[in-house]
């Protein structure tokens, strides 16, 4: 991972796929929350220690972008992004049912400790470039997420043009982009790989 990540942003319903398996409502601007730095977890082939007797704990793949420049008006995405990643967003299901009927925020359901597995980072390519490419979840060795970023329901360019002007945008702040379709549970000894195309970007064994 890089020297200094600030501000984890993320990204909620923004495949309609996925919208639609949770029975939510399609955003009509994005839907951004936050985790704090301290859920960050390298995915470097060891065990992930993930939080037990609260409810399904679910995987949601997500590409995830760095920023490396201050943000200005007009900026393109290409020019913002210096390095891109895959990383997950565990979720605690049933605490997140819970809160949500409450109105209550998302922090319990989203920003436990390790709930942000991410790999090493890759030199960006470009927006379209990525878009060439689908992601993957292996989930024991099974593809259970198979995601581009075409199908985003939000592009790019306009996620950190939403983010900069709602919240900030700099140097060291990161975005998970949103989840497709095909989100489900994780138990104790699952291994979970992410590839970008056929090129593995990291793995880990759940442990609960």
């Amino acid at each position: 991972m890089t020297a200094t990540i600030r501000n984890i942003y993320c990204v909620g319903r923004n495949y309609r796929a996925h919208a639609a398996e949770l029975g939510n409502d399609v955003p009509d601007q994005p839907m951004i929350f936050t985790k704090p730095t301290h859920a960050l977890a390298p995915m470097n082939g060891e065990s992930l220690a993930l939080p037990s007797g609260q409810g399904e704990i679910h995987y949601e793949t997500e590409l995830v972008l760095h920023i490396s420049k201050p943000y200005e008006a007009g900026a393109s995405v290409d020019a913002l992004v210096d390095s891109y990643a895959l990383g997950i967003d565990f979720t605690l299901r049933d605490v997140q049912s819970v809160i949500k009927k409450k109105g209550q925020p998302w922090l319990p359901a989203k920003g436990f400790l390790n709930s942000a597995p991410l790999s090493d980072w890759r030199p960006f390519p470009g927006a379209a470039k990525l878009a060439e490419r689908n992601f993957q979840l292996r989930l024991n060795d099974t593809v259970v997420q198979d995601g581009n970023i075409g199908n985003m329901i939000f592009d790019l360019q306009t996620i950190v043009d939403y983010i900069a002007k709602h919240y900030g945008l700099g140097p060291g702040d990161i975005i998970y982009t949103g989840t497709p379709e095909g989100v489900g549970p994780v138990q104790s000894g699952d291994r979970l790989e992410l590839l970008f195309g056929e090129e593995s970007f990291g793995a880990f064994t759940v442990t609960m």
